[in-house]
């Protein structure tokens, strides 16, 4: 796998929506209960049940989207070692504001970090050709869509979906089909990490194999942990709405200049 850090890509405009994505992204994680766990370690059930609520509360759950219908309970205190009580939610959702909540809830904080170094390397660059209005309904739609893909291929799963991956994944795929021959500079993790500059296909084009492979995988066992379906279909959105906009989307920066002697 190759972690992009940085990519060699001009803007001519600051990235104001993909800051402040990442902003409200952080700054709605250090505010949940997640935070409160350990780093390393496992959490303690009373902190596993505080985090399941909130994850049933802000997180996109399959059935209450397919059904349009909130659960009718959600998770209490700790009842004992690995469990908790079963309560009547003391709130009300709307599954369909649940889709968008759910894209700014994170799992912990590799899966935040994560998410926003792909948007940090990536997401100026596609804002700056979709302009801020457009990219900003643009991450927020494919982040939607993508959860109701997945949510539709298992109808009654009860388990929260949440993250920004989906969104991020569309950001990839515009990514990749505006700017294919961008040099990124990656950690290639099979190579200790070591870094390499590598065009954007290559990086991008390798992310989207893997994860339609593992979400093969996951379609097999039937389970995983790890929602890679949503990672697939945020890609192909993201390169469908880029195919769909063709020449209304901004032209890119010139390049650099050059001194000539």
């Amino acid at each position: 796998m190759v972690i992009p850090v940085y990519d060699s890509n001009p803007t001519r405009r600051r990235p104001y929506v993909t800051w402040a994505l990442i902003a409200i992204s952080v700054l709605a994680f250090l505010l949940s209960p997640v935070v409160r766990g350990p780093i390393l370690g496992d959490p303690t059930t009373a902190q596993l049940c505080q985090q399941q609520a909130y994850f049933l509360e802000y997180g996109a759950v399959p059935i209450e989207l397919t059904r349009n219908r909130a659960l009718d309970y959600t998770v209490g205190d700790a009842a004992g070692p690995g469990e908790c009580f079963q309560v009547a939610p003391d709130y009300v959702k709307r599954p369909w504001l649940s889709s968008i909540t759910a894209v700014f809830v994170h799992g912990g904080w590799a899966h935040l970090l994560g998410n926003m170094l792909f948007l940090w390397v990536f997401g100026n660059n596609v804002e700056d050709r979709f302009g801020r209005l457009k990219f900003l309904l643009f991450y927020l739609g494919v982040g939607i869509l993508s959860t109701y893909a997945y949510a539709l291929t298992r109808p009654d799963a009860i388990e929260p979906l949440v993250g920004a991956s989906g969104a991020i994944s569309g950001v990839l795929g515009a990514y990749l089909l505006l700017f294919p021959r961008a040099k990124v500079i990656g950690l290639v993790t099979f190579l200790f990490f070591f870094p390499l500059r590598l065009p954007a296909w290559l990086v991008l084009g390798f992310y989207f194999v893997l994860q339609a492979v593992y979400a093969y995988g996951v379609g097999l066992t039937g389970g995983g942990a790890v929602a890679y379906l949503v990672h697939v279909v945020g890609f192909v959105l993201g390169v469908a709405v880029v195919l769909a906009l063709g020449r209304r989307l901004r032209p890119p920066p010139p390049p650099p200049a050059r001194w000539a002697y």
